[in-house]
């Protein structure tokens, strides 16, 4: 089974950094497509960055220009780089990948894999 682990969630001030890891595992192959999602409190999830397995890359435009997304498939992971952090992105942060051989898009119905979490609170 495909699992997603994340990491690196904590507390901030605002304009302060952080970067977020996914460790992904149980892929038999490397034809998956990455992403992460946010809820915040009182709010619906969703969609933050995306990440294909051509390379294509798209933010949500809330977070275009201070959030990058990136991965390493040979080491099995996904990052999240968080620059200028603002008190609305405080929420529960969200790695999600699907088997995939172009891109996925921001809708969390594109995605079958999720993992548990990581809280970003900023202040």
């Amino acid at each position: 089974d495909v699992q997603l682990v994340e990491s690196g969630g904590g507390s901030v001030q605002a304009g302060q950094s952080l970067r977020l890891s996914c460790a992904v595992s149980g892929y038999t192959n490397s034809y998956y497509c990455m992403a992460w999602f946010r809820q915040g409190p009182g709010k619906r999830r969703e969609g933050v960055a995306t990440l294909g397995n051509d390379g294509s890359i798209d933010y949500a435009n809330s977070v275009k220009g201070r959030f990058t997304i990136s991965q390493d498939k040979a080491k099995h992971m996904l990052y999240l780089q968080m620059d200028s952090l603002r008190t609305e992105d405080t929420a529960m942060y969200y790695c999600a990948s699907d088997p995939c051989s172009t891109f996925r898009g921001l809708g969390q119905d594109e995605y079958d894999y999720w993992g548990q979490g990581t809280q970003v609170t900023v202040s």
